[in-house]
């Protein structure tokens, strides 16, 4: 690797040290879904992970010391900060869209689309290889490989041997699964790097595309306050919309939650040394992680429903008014 990078490794780390405990309880809910485990096995049933791998194994360039080597030696960086001894393949696809992905099952492996290669400096892709290699690290592959193969297959019209109400409630599930996922593999992606502003930078990509120029990371910032800020009744009804059928968090948040976990002092920790171990992983407990969870999902849902509730109240209070002044008259 160039001289350059001096990322502090991070030995024996467990992913539970970066993932958002949103992530893990949605996840734990996800297991508990109606027809859940159904939909997995008629998934992976007709579509292995062989083909898959097949897939792009006929259709891209694999990533080596001769072929992308800069890309691959960015892999090798990311596998060393986080201690991983079985280093995923890289493939390469031929896409105009900045995009990125983790594919599989039993052995996963990382998707780079080719504009993303091409426009991004190396921190940059490092950031997104170590976000990648995140979602490996953490369990989410399996998980999003079938997700995209539900959508990808429902945009077919294919039927699934399952009522529409259990599909439905399982493809939502999903959605709101990968949203809190990625929150978690932004932080990966961070520890990969280990530059914020590099990490922001790529979400300003993500949102606006390449001219990073043309951006300015306070302007950004102050977006996603002004969009968390916005509490009426109209935007409250347009954010639902927005995002239900989204798979990932829009950038401005995505960036404003990274800031809010490295002000956590959590960030700063684990680079210190100061974090959970994978043969700790077994004792950890995930009650406190319900409790923060709940307690957030408590906190997002009165903010979407006190507007509505206000609104209530004085539509109730007008119509009170309204008809004593019926009855007075």
């Amino acid at each position: 690797m160039p001289s350059t990078y001096t990322a502090t490794a991070l030995p024996n780390i467990s992913s539970l040290a970066w993932e958002h405990p949103a992530d893990r309880t949605a996840l734990q809910a996800l297991r508990k879904v109606p027809g859940f485990d159904k939909v997995i096995q008629m998934v992976f049933g007709a579509t292995t992970e062989r083909s898959l791998r097949l897939l792009y194994l006929g259709s891209s360039v694999r990533a080596s010391s001769k072929q992308f080597g800069r890309a691959h030696e960015l892999l090798v960086e990311a596998c060393r900060v986080f201690d991983v001894q079985q280093r995923p393949e890289l493939f390469i696809m031929q896409n105009p869209l900045l995009n990125a992905g983790a594919v599989g099952m039993d052995n996963p492996f990382i998707v780079l689309n080719s504009s993303m290669v091409e426009s991004f400096d190396e921190a940059e892709l490092l950031t997104v290889i170590g976000h990648e290699l995140g979602h490996i690290l953490s369990g989410h592959v399996l998980y999003k490989t079938v997700a995209n193969l539900i959508f990808l297959l429902s945009q077919r019209a294919i039927r699934f041997p399952l009522s529409d109400i259990v599909l439905m409630g399982v493809v939502m599930a999903l959605q709101e699964w990968q949203r809190k996922s990625e929150l978690s593999c932004d932080r990966a992606g961070l520890l990969a790097a280990q530059n914020p502003d590099v990490s922001i930078r790529v979400l300003m990509k993500l949102a606006g595309g390449g001219n990073v120029e043309q951006m300015d990371l306070g302007e950004f910032l102050a977006q996603a306050e002004e969009y968390e800020r916005s509490e009426e009744i109209a935007d409250t009804v347009f954010k639902l919309f927005n995002t239900l059928d989204k798979t990932h968090p829009f950038a401005v948040v995505r960036a404003a939650e990274l800031i809010k976990w490295i002000r956590s002092g959590e960030y700063d920790a684990i680079l210190s040394g100061d974090y959970l171990k994978r043969n700790e992983s077994q004792s950890y407990s995930f009650r406190e992680d319900f409790a923060r969870t709940q307690e957030a999902y408590g906190q997002d849902f009165k903010k979407a429903t006190e507007p509505l509730q206000n609104f209530g109240q004085d539509l109730s209070q007008q119509a009170k008014d309204f008809l004593g002044n019926i009855f007075k008259r």
